[in-house]
Protein backbone atom coordinates (compact mmCIF):
# COMPACT_ATOMS: atom_id res chain seq x y z
CA UNK A 1 0.00 0.00 0.00
CA UNK A 2 1.06 3.55 -1.00
CA UNK A 3 1.72 6.14 2.33
CA UNK A 4 -1.15 8.01 0.68
CA UNK A 5 -3.50 5.30 0.58
CA UNK A 6 -1.78 4.49 4.05
CA UNK A 7 -2.86 7.96 5.13
CA UNK A 8 -6.02 7.84 4.00
CA UNK A 9 -6.49 4.44 6.04
CA UNK A 10 -5.87 5.96 9.35
CA UNK A 11 -7.18 9.68 8.77
CA UNK A 12 -10.50 10.09 11.23
CA UNK A 13 -11.92 12.83 13.43
CA UNK A 14 -10.29 13.60 16.58
CA UNK A 15 -13.16 12.13 18.57
CA UNK A 16 -13.03 8.39 16.91
CA UNK A 17 -9.09 8.80 17.55
CA UNK A 18 -9.35 9.51 21.11
CA UNK A 19 -11.19 6.40 21.25
CA UNK A 20 -7.99 4.46 21.13
CA UNK A 21 -6.88 5.86 24.93
CA UNK A 22 -8.32 3.70 27.66
CA UNK A 23 -8.92 3.36 30.86
CA UNK A 24 -5.08 2.79 32.38
CA UNK A 25 -3.31 3.52 29.91
CA UNK A 26 0.30 5.99 30.00
CA UNK A 27 -0.26 8.70 27.59
CA UNK A 28 2.47 11.25 26.82
CA UNK A 29 1.83 14.08 25.22
CA UNK A 30 4.26 16.28 22.93
CA UNK A 31 6.26 18.99 24.58
CA UNK A 32 5.58 22.85 24.76
CA UNK A 33 4.17 25.14 21.82
CA UNK A 34 4.16 22.08 19.79
CA UNK A 35 1.54 20.40 22.34
CA UNK A 36 -1.46 18.78 20.11
CA UNK A 37 -3.99 21.08 21.80
CA UNK A 38 -6.84 20.02 19.29
CA UNK A 39 -6.08 15.69 20.33
CA UNK A 40 -5.35 17.01 24.08
CA UNK A 41 -8.66 19.26 24.47
CA UNK A 42 -10.71 16.61 22.51
CA UNK A 43 -9.16 13.49 25.29
CA UNK A 44 -10.51 15.84 28.50
CA UNK A 45 -14.20 16.29 26.72
CA UNK A 46 -14.54 12.70 26.65
CA UNK A 47 -13.17 12.25 30.07
CA UNK A 48 -16.14 10.00 31.50
CA UNK A 49 -15.05 7.29 29.41
CA UNK A 50 -11.80 7.20 30.77
CA UNK A 51 -10.42 5.91 34.49
CA UNK A 52 -6.75 6.36 35.87
CA UNK A 53 -5.37 7.57 32.78
CA UNK A 54 -1.78 8.75 33.62
CA UNK A 55 -0.24 12.01 31.16
CA UNK A 56 2.89 12.33 31.36
CA UNK A 57 4.78 15.63 29.82
CA UNK A 58 6.79 18.25 30.46
CA UNK A 59 5.93 21.98 29.67
CA UNK A 60 2.24 22.40 29.13
CA UNK A 61 1.39 25.59 27.39
CA UNK A 62 -1.93 24.24 26.88
CA UNK A 63 -4.76 24.13 28.97
CA UNK A 64 -3.86 21.08 30.87
CA UNK A 65 -7.69 20.15 31.63
CA UNK A 66 -6.74 16.89 32.73
CA UNK A 67 -5.02 18.31 35.73
CA UNK A 68 -8.35 19.92 37.29
CA UNK A 69 -9.51 19.20 40.57
CA UNK A 70 -13.05 17.39 39.08
CA UNK A 71 -10.73 15.36 37.02
CA UNK A 72 -8.95 12.64 39.62
CA UNK A 73 -10.95 9.81 38.86
CA UNK A 74 -10.32 10.10 34.70
CA UNK A 75 -6.87 11.61 34.64
CA UNK A 76 -3.42 11.39 36.80
CA UNK A 77 -0.98 14.03 35.89
CA UNK A 78 2.87 12.63 36.23
CA UNK A 79 5.10 15.77 35.41
CA UNK A 80 8.49 15.27 34.08
CA UNK A 81 8.76 19.23 34.45
CA UNK A 82 5.95 21.29 36.62
CA UNK A 83 4.69 24.30 34.54
CA UNK A 84 2.20 27.16 35.12
CA UNK A 85 -1.32 25.02 34.33
CA UNK A 86 -0.13 21.81 36.57
CA UNK A 87 1.70 23.13 39.68
CA UNK A 88 -1.06 23.70 41.37
CA UNK A 89 -2.27 19.84 40.48
CA UNK A 90 1.40 18.70 41.93
CA UNK A 91 1.19 21.18 45.11
CA UNK A 92 -2.23 19.73 45.95
CA UNK A 93 -1.08 15.95 45.59
CA UNK A 94 -3.51 15.43 42.62
CA UNK A 95 -0.56 15.24 40.10
CA UNK A 96 3.03 13.57 40.48
CA UNK A 97 6.56 15.17 39.39
CA UNK A 98 9.35 12.69 38.50
CA UNK A 99 12.32 14.09 38.74
CA UNK A 100 14.98 13.19 35.52
CA UNK A 101 17.72 14.80 34.28
CA UNK A 102 16.53 15.94 30.55
CA UNK A 103 18.99 13.85 28.25
CA UNK A 104 17.34 11.06 29.75
CA UNK A 105 13.78 11.33 29.70
CA UNK A 106 13.19 8.95 26.57
CA UNK A 107 15.67 6.65 28.11
CA UNK A 108 12.61 6.08 30.54
CA UNK A 109 10.44 5.43 27.78
CA UNK A 110 12.51 2.18 26.52
CA UNK A 111 13.91 0.91 30.00
CA UNK A 112 10.59 -0.24 31.26
CA UNK A 113 10.31 3.04 33.93
CA UNK A 114 7.79 4.65 32.17
CA UNK A 115 6.53 2.55 28.72
CA UNK A 116 4.52 4.58 26.48
CA UNK A 117 0.90 3.30 25.77
CA UNK A 118 -0.29 6.21 23.49
CA UNK A 119 1.79 9.32 22.54
CA UNK A 120 -0.67 12.42 21.38
CA UNK A 121 1.61 14.58 18.76
CA UNK A 122 1.50 17.18 16.33
CA UNK A 123 3.34 16.94 13.20
CA UNK A 124 3.50 18.68 10.03
CA UNK A 125 1.28 17.40 6.38
CA UNK A 126 3.78 14.73 4.88
CA UNK A 127 6.50 15.45 2.20
CA UNK A 128 6.64 13.24 -1.23
CA UNK A 129 8.09 10.40 0.63
CA UNK A 130 5.58 10.45 3.55
CA UNK A 131 7.57 11.99 6.33
CA UNK A 132 5.62 14.35 8.76
CA UNK A 133 8.03 16.74 10.72
CA UNK A 134 7.45 16.97 14.01
CA UNK A 135 8.80 20.84 13.95
CA UNK A 136 9.89 22.82 16.75
CA UNK A 137 9.35 20.07 19.75
CA UNK A 138 11.67 16.95 18.48
CA UNK A 139 12.77 16.40 22.48
CA UNK A 140 11.25 13.68 24.16
CA UNK A 141 7.95 13.69 21.73
CA UNK A 142 10.03 11.94 19.27
CA UNK A 143 11.44 8.94 21.17
CA UNK A 144 7.95 8.74 22.68
CA UNK A 145 6.22 8.39 19.10
CA UNK A 146 9.18 5.98 18.67
CA UNK A 147 8.31 4.00 21.52
CA UNK A 148 4.58 3.72 21.96
CA UNK A 149 2.63 1.29 21.10
CA UNK A 150 -0.06 3.47 19.68
CA UNK A 151 0.39 7.01 18.24
CA UNK A 152 -2.22 9.41 17.23
CA UNK A 153 -1.23 12.32 15.24
CA UNK A 154 -2.32 16.19 14.63
CA UNK A 155 -1.66 17.03 11.26
CA UNK A 156 -1.34 20.93 11.31
CA UNK A 157 0.13 22.94 8.57
CA UNK A 158 0.57 26.22 10.78
CA UNK A 159 3.36 23.34 11.88
CA UNK A 160 7.16 24.93 10.81
CA UNK A 161 9.16 22.36 9.04
CA UNK A 162 12.35 21.58 10.51
CA UNK A 163 15.47 19.80 9.48
CA UNK A 164 17.19 17.00 11.21
CA UNK A 165 15.99 14.31 12.99
CA UNK A 166 12.60 15.02 13.54
CA UNK A 167 9.95 12.81 11.31
CA UNK A 168 8.26 10.19 11.22
CA UNK A 169 6.48 8.26 8.37
CA UNK A 170 2.90 7.55 8.04
CA UNK A 171 3.35 4.07 7.04
CA UNK A 172 4.99 3.56 10.80
CA UNK A 173 3.01 0.45 11.93
CA UNK A 174 2.41 2.30 15.51
CA UNK A 175 0.24 5.30 13.99
CA UNK A 176 -3.11 4.23 14.51
CA UNK A 177 -4.95 7.44 13.86
CA UNK A 178 -4.71 11.02 11.69
CA UNK A 179 -6.40 13.90 12.65
CA UNK A 180 -6.11 17.04 10.67
CA UNK A 181 -6.50 20.26 12.68
CA UNK A 182 -5.06 23.39 11.34
CA UNK A 183 -4.72 26.13 14.33
CA UNK A 184 -1.85 28.83 14.91
CA UNK A 185 0.90 27.44 16.78
CA UNK A 186 1.08 28.28 20.62
CA UNK A 187 3.40 31.38 21.17
CA UNK A 188 5.34 32.57 23.95
CA UNK A 189 5.71 36.03 23.97
CA UNK A 190 8.77 37.77 24.77
CA UNK A 191 10.23 38.44 28.50
CA UNK A 192 10.36 42.04 29.99
CA UNK A 193 13.91 43.13 30.22
CA UNK A 194 14.12 45.59 33.25
CA UNK A 195 17.34 46.82 34.18
CA UNK A 196 18.59 44.29 36.44
CA UNK A 197 18.67 41.48 33.65
CA UNK A 198 20.38 44.16 31.04
CA UNK A 199 23.38 44.53 34.44
CA UNK A 200 23.37 40.46 34.62
CA UNK A 201 23.28 40.65 30.54
CA UNK A 202 25.88 42.96 30.46
CA UNK A 203 27.97 40.92 33.05
CA UNK A 204 27.48 37.79 31.08
CA UNK A 205 28.37 38.84 27.48
CA UNK A 206 31.88 39.58 29.57
CA UNK A 207 32.32 35.97 29.85
CA UNK A 208 31.50 35.16 26.16
CA UNK A 209 34.20 35.56 23.43
CA UNK A 210 34.44 35.50 19.49
CA UNK A 211 33.90 32.13 18.41
CA UNK A 212 31.80 30.28 20.85
CA UNK A 213 29.04 28.57 21.21
CA UNK A 214 26.01 29.11 23.36
CA UNK A 215 23.32 27.19 25.17
CA UNK A 216 20.96 29.35 26.19
CA UNK A 217 17.84 28.45 28.58
CA UNK A 218 14.44 30.49 28.30
CA UNK A 219 13.29 34.02 30.01
CA UNK A 220 14.07 37.22 30.24
CA UNK A 221 17.98 36.91 31.44
CA UNK A 222 18.90 34.94 28.28
CA UNK A 223 17.44 37.29 25.99
CA UNK A 224 19.14 39.87 27.88
CA UNK A 225 22.90 38.21 27.52
CA UNK A 226 21.51 38.15 23.74
CA UNK A 227 21.37 42.11 24.16
CA UNK A 228 25.14 42.51 24.69
CA UNK A 229 26.35 40.33 22.39
CA UNK A 230 25.92 42.98 19.09
CA UNK A 231 29.30 43.56 18.85
CA UNK A 232 30.63 39.69 18.98
CA UNK A 233 32.07 37.62 15.83
CA UNK A 234 30.94 34.12 14.36
CA UNK A 235 28.89 32.71 17.48
CA UNK A 236 27.02 29.64 17.41
CA UNK A 237 24.07 27.87 19.05
CA UNK A 238 24.23 24.23 20.55
CA UNK A 239 21.41 24.65 22.86
CA UNK A 240 18.19 22.38 24.24
CA UNK A 241 16.51 25.46 23.01
CA UNK A 242 16.26 28.92 21.52
CA UNK A 243 13.67 31.56 21.36
CA UNK A 244 13.01 34.97 18.84
CA UNK A 245 15.82 36.92 20.50
CA UNK A 246 18.62 34.61 18.45
CA UNK A 247 16.90 35.10 14.97
CA UNK A 248 17.46 39.02 15.88
CA UNK A 249 21.58 38.46 16.16
CA UNK A 250 21.15 36.25 13.04
CA UNK A 251 19.71 38.67 10.39
CA UNK A 252 22.53 41.12 12.43
CA UNK A 253 25.69 38.57 11.23
CA UNK A 254 26.37 38.14 15.20
CA UNK A 255 25.49 34.21 14.88
CA UNK A 256 26.81 32.57 11.32
CA UNK A 257 27.48 29.05 13.19
CA UNK A 258 30.83 29.40 11.15
CA UNK A 259 33.24 28.03 14.07
CA UNK A 260 31.61 25.15 15.82
CA UNK A 261 33.23 22.05 16.00
CA UNK A 262 30.09 20.18 15.60
CA UNK A 263 27.50 20.83 12.87
CA UNK A 264 29.22 23.69 11.72
CA UNK A 265 26.87 26.49 10.10
CA UNK A 266 24.12 24.77 11.80
CA UNK A 267 21.64 25.74 14.78
CA UNK A 268 21.23 22.70 16.65
CA UNK A 269 18.49 22.43 19.51
CA UNK A 270 15.53 19.93 20.65
CA UNK A 271 13.40 22.21 20.89
CA UNK A 272 11.81 25.64 20.46
CA UNK A 273 9.63 28.54 21.97
CA UNK A 274 8.68 31.86 20.63
CA UNK A 275 6.46 33.57 18.14
CA UNK A 276 5.93 34.02 14.59
CA UNK A 277 8.46 35.29 13.77
CA UNK A 278 11.07 32.43 15.02
CA UNK A 279 8.66 29.48 13.31
CA UNK A 280 8.81 31.94 10.28
CA UNK A 281 12.56 31.75 10.58
CA UNK A 282 13.05 27.78 11.53
CA UNK A 283 10.17 26.96 8.56
CA UNK A 284 12.15 24.70 5.90
CA UNK A 285 15.29 26.19 7.11
CA UNK A 286 18.04 23.82 6.36
CA UNK A 287 20.40 25.62 8.66
CA UNK A 288 18.49 24.81 11.80
CA UNK A 289 18.49 21.09 12.71
CA UNK A 290 16.64 19.80 15.55
CA UNK A 291 17.02 16.39 17.31
CA UNK A 292 15.88 14.40 20.01
CA UNK A 293 17.00 15.35 23.61
CA UNK A 294 19.03 12.00 24.15
CA UNK A 295 21.44 13.97 21.78
CA UNK A 296 21.25 17.26 21.84
CA UNK A 297 22.01 17.63 25.48
CA UNK A 298 23.54 14.63 26.56
CA UNK A 299 26.76 15.78 28.46
CA UNK A 300 29.15 13.29 26.06
CA UNK A 301 28.18 15.75 23.07
CA UNK A 302 27.81 18.85 24.43
CA UNK A 303 31.41 18.18 25.50
CA UNK A 304 32.34 17.70 21.75
CA UNK A 305 32.19 21.56 21.66
CA UNK A 306 34.45 24.05 21.54
CA UNK A 307 34.48 26.75 23.43
CA UNK A 308 30.92 26.28 24.69
CA UNK A 309 29.22 28.42 27.30
CA UNK A 310 26.02 27.32 28.98
CA UNK A 311 23.61 30.06 30.52
CA UNK A 312 21.08 28.98 33.09
CA UNK A 313 19.65 30.43 35.92
CA UNK A 314 18.56 29.22 39.72
CA UNK A 315 16.14 30.23 42.25
CA UNK A 316 18.66 30.28 45.38
CA UNK A 317 22.75 29.78 45.60
CA UNK A 318 24.04 28.93 49.14
CA UNK A 319 27.44 30.41 50.20
CA UNK A 320 28.65 26.83 49.35
CA UNK A 321 27.85 26.94 46.02
CA UNK A 322 24.94 24.48 45.72
CA UNK A 323 22.16 25.97 43.32
CA UNK A 324 18.37 25.03 43.58
CA UNK A 325 16.96 26.31 40.41
CA UNK A 326 13.59 23.89 40.60
CA UNK A 327 11.95 24.31 44.26
CA UNK A 328 11.17 26.68 46.54
CA UNK A 329 11.12 24.81 49.44
CA UNK A 330 9.09 22.07 49.18
CA UNK A 331 7.39 23.15 46.22
CA UNK A 332 8.04 22.01 43.26
CA UNK A 333 7.85 24.58 40.75
CA UNK A 334 9.54 23.46 37.62
CA UNK A 335 12.06 20.95 37.10
CA UNK A 336 15.84 20.26 36.40
CA UNK A 337 15.34 20.68 32.40
CA UNK A 338 18.87 20.70 30.67
CA UNK A 339 20.77 22.89 32.86
CA UNK A 340 22.67 20.10 34.38
CA UNK A 341 22.86 18.21 31.55
CA UNK A 342 24.51 21.40 29.53
CA UNK A 343 26.62 22.42 32.90
CA UNK A 344 28.46 19.25 32.88
CA UNK A 345 28.69 18.83 29.11
CA UNK A 346 30.40 22.05 29.39
CA UNK A 347 32.54 21.28 31.97
CA UNK A 348 34.33 18.43 29.86
CA UNK A 349 34.49 21.15 26.52
CA UNK A 350 37.82 22.53 25.60
CA UNK A 351 37.72 26.27 26.93
CA UNK A 352 33.88 25.36 28.07
CA UNK A 353 32.12 27.79 30.84
CA UNK A 354 28.76 27.41 32.60
CA UNK A 355 26.94 30.18 33.71
CA UNK A 356 24.58 30.56 36.60
CA UNK A 357 22.92 34.26 36.29
CA UNK A 358 20.24 35.05 38.26
CA UNK A 359 18.82 38.37 40.15
CA UNK A 360 20.35 39.31 43.61
CA UNK A 361 16.91 39.16 45.64
CA UNK A 362 13.49 37.91 44.82
CA UNK A 363 10.23 39.48 45.84
CA UNK A 364 10.67 42.72 45.14
CA UNK A 365 13.72 43.01 47.24
CA UNK A 366 13.04 41.64 50.14
CA UNK A 367 14.47 37.99 49.80
CA UNK A 368 17.88 37.24 48.80
CA UNK A 369 18.61 34.47 46.41
CA UNK A 370 22.50 34.24 47.78
CA UNK A 371 21.82 32.35 50.91
CA UNK A 372 23.49 31.15 53.90
CA UNK A 373 22.04 27.69 53.40
CA UNK A 374 19.48 26.67 50.85
CA UNK A 375 15.68 26.24 52.37
CA UNK A 376 14.68 23.30 54.26
CA UNK A 377 13.00 21.08 51.61
CA UNK A 378 14.41 23.21 48.63
CA UNK A 379 16.44 20.25 46.02
CA UNK A 380 19.79 20.98 45.18
CA UNK A 381 19.57 20.94 41.16
CA UNK A 382 23.24 21.86 40.36
CA UNK A 383 25.80 20.31 43.04
CA UNK A 384 28.17 22.64 44.43
CA UNK A 385 30.96 20.50 42.43
CA UNK A 386 29.62 21.33 39.01
CA UNK A 387 28.76 25.26 39.77
CA UNK A 388 31.70 26.98 37.24
CA UNK A 389 30.35 30.89 37.52
CA UNK A 390 27.72 32.77 39.07
CA UNK A 391 26.53 36.11 38.01
CA UNK A 392 24.37 38.42 39.55
CA UNK A 393 23.58 42.39 38.54
CA UNK A 394 26.60 42.84 40.86
CA UNK A 395 29.26 41.26 39.15
CA UNK A 396 30.78 37.63 38.38
CA UNK A 397 31.90 35.10 40.85
CA UNK A 398 34.31 32.46 39.74
CA UNK A 399 33.50 29.11 42.19
CA UNK A 400 35.49 26.30 40.29
CA UNK A 401 38.23 25.75 41.88
CA UNK A 402 37.86 27.98 45.08
CA UNK A 403 37.44 26.71 48.84
CA UNK A 404 34.63 26.83 50.39
CA UNK A 405 35.76 29.97 52.12
CA UNK A 406 36.89 31.29 49.24
CA UNK A 407 33.88 30.63 46.93
CA UNK A 408 31.90 32.54 49.75
CA UNK A 409 33.74 35.35 49.70
CA UNK A 410 32.72 35.50 45.61
CA UNK A 411 29.23 35.25 46.38
CA UNK A 412 28.63 37.66 49.26
CA UNK A 413 30.64 40.35 46.92
CA UNK A 414 27.74 39.51 43.80
CA UNK A 415 25.44 39.83 46.75
CA UNK A 416 22.35 42.60 46.95
CA UNK A 417 24.12 45.01 49.46
CA UNK A 418 20.93 44.90 51.16
CA UNK A 419 22.21 41.13 52.64
CA UNK A 420 25.48 41.50 53.05
CA UNK A 421 26.10 42.47 56.04
CA UNK A 422 23.96 39.63 57.24
CA UNK A 423 25.90 37.24 54.90
CA UNK A 424 29.27 38.39 56.29
CA UNK A 425 27.94 37.32 59.95
CA UNK A 426 27.54 33.93 58.65
CA UNK A 427 31.02 33.92 56.87
CA UNK A 428 32.66 34.62 60.33
CA UNK A 429 30.83 32.33 62.49
CA UNK A 430 31.37 29.52 59.77
CA UNK A 431 34.87 29.96 58.87
CA UNK A 432 36.09 31.11 62.66
CA UNK A 433 37.76 34.59 60.79
CA UNK A 434 37.73 37.77 59.96
CA UNK A 435 35.66 38.56 56.96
Amino acid sequence: MSWEKEYQSKLMKADQALDYVKSGERVVIGHACAEPSHLVETMVSKAEQYENVEIVHMVAMGKAGYAQPDMEKHFRHNALFVGGSTRKAVAEGRGDFTPCFFYRVPSLFTNGSLPVDVALIQATPPDENGNMSLGISVDYTLPAARAAKKVIVQVNKELPRTYGDSCINVSDTNIVAIVEHDAPIIELAPPKIGEVERAIGANCANLIHDGDTLQLGIGAIPDAVLLFLKEKKDLGIHSEMFSDGVVELVEQGVITNAKKTTHPGKFVANFLMGTKRLYNFVNNNPDVELYPVDYVNHPMVVMKEDNIVSINSCVQLDLMGQAASETIGYTQISGVGGQVDFIRGATMAKNGRSILAFPSTAAKGTVSKIVPLLDEGAAVTTSRNDVDYAVTEYGIAKLAGKSLKDRARALIEIAHPDFRDALKNVYEERFHCNY
